[in-house]
Formats: C-alpha cells, sequence, structure tokens
C-alpha cells in the first residue's frame, strides 16, 4: 500500500514513510478535496481507516453544548460516513473501510452519551454498509477498542495507563482485517485490555 496520513494542517511527515494530506473531517469540502487528490495521484483506494474521534469531557446530557454536539457527531460518525461513501465508489474488490469505534458503543458511561450514540452509529453504519458491499468484494469491518494510550484520554488518579491496550495494538489488529482471507470479512473486533486500567 501507498499510505497517506491526514492532518487538518497538511503537517508534513517528517521520519514517517507516508504522506500527509490535509484533511478537517468535519467540513464536507475537505473531505472531497482529499479524496480527489488521493485518485489523482494514485486513481483509486484500496483501504480507508477512519480513525478519526473527538469528545469533550464527561458533560451531563442537560449541561451539554450543542456545538460540542455537533462537533461530536461531525468528527466520529458524519466523517466516516462521508468518507465512506465517497471512498467506496472508488474502490476495487480486495479493498477494504475499516472504522474504528470505542466500547463506549455498547458500555457508555454517565456523561458519554453523545458520544455513545455516535459510536454506537458508526458500529450499526459498518454492519449495514458490509451488507452494502460485500457483492462488490468490499470488506467492510469495525474494531471496537476499550481503554486506548493516547492523549484524548487525560490522566486522573485512578487510572493506570501502564495497563492500557497501545495504539499499536490498534493498528495490527487493522492488519488483521487486511490480511484475512478472501472468503471472510471480520465484521465486528472487539479489543479489551487484560487487565483493567481502572482497577485497584
Amino acid at each position: 500500500y501507498k499510505v497517506y496520513g491526514t492532518s487538518r494542517r497538511g503537517t508534513p511527515a517528517g521520519q514517517r514513510s507516508f504522506e500527509m494530506l490535509p484533511l478537517d473531517v468535519t467540513r464536507d469540502e475537505s473531505v472531497e478535496a482529499a479524496v480527489r487528490e488521493l485518485v489523482r495521484s494514485d486513481g483509486r483506494i484500496d483501504l480507508l481507516v477512519n480513525n478519526a474521534g473527538w469528545a469533550p469531557p464527561r458533560t451531563p446530557l442537560a449541561r451539554f453544548k450543542a456545538a460540542d454536539e455537533a462537533r461530536v457527531l461531525a468528527v466520529n460518525l458524519h466523517a466516516p460516513i462521508a468518507l465512506s461513501r465517497m471512498a467506496a465508489a472508488r474502490m476495487a474488490p480486495g479493498s477494504a473501510i475499516v472504522n474504528i469505534a470505542s466500547t463506549a458503543a455498547h458500555t457508555a458511561s454517565a456523561g458519554e452519551a453523545v458520544y455513545a450514540a455516535a459510536k454506537a452509529g458508526l458500529v450499526a453504519f459498518t454492519h449495514a454498509c458490509f451488507k452494502e458491499f460485500r457483492a462488490d468484494g468490499v470488506r467492510t469491518s469495525v474494531i471496537i477498542p476499550g481503554l486506548v494510550d493516547t492523549k484524548f484520554i487525560p490522566d486522573n488518579k485512578r487510572l493506570d495507563r501502564g495497563k492500557m491496550l497501545q495504539p499499536a495494538d490498534v493498528a495490527r489488529t487493522v492488519m488483521q482485517v487486511i490480511d484475512a482471507p478472501p472468503h471472510l470479512c471480520p465484521i465486528e473486533i472487539r479489543l479489551e485490555p487484560q487487565r483493567d486500567p481502572m482497577g485497584k
């Protein structure tokens, strides 16, 4: 694969072995421009990994800001839908779409209502896309990780970061989807740390 990363500012890849494209997943015109550039450069898209995510600190729904609600839904649900729609039209048999959700889709905590709804929607979207794209030979999968050690999760006294999943664990799972035999599709994969990061 020729790999592209994205960021809102199109930050140079530095020592990384892939190119960076500017992409603001909350803006449809930015999504369309990124897809056009990929197709212009390479003619097709073989793999799409939708891994953007955002949520504010846990907030009771009654105090949740409308602007935060819009951004949570835009980043976590609307963007994967838009990218998948545009990419699927340019995918050949053997291609794949892999969405990264969260265990919040199944076991959300108080204060995560909007984020949980977005991630649950992403899981349902993946299942529907599998049924739509399977005849075209395009795999659609969703990976549902528990706590992953990223800047997305702030430190707190109860959290043992050494027990959390690592980003590389999720990346390896993406590769397992890609490397699966062509006669099967791992539609939904859930990852949990073996030891509870929030335990004693």
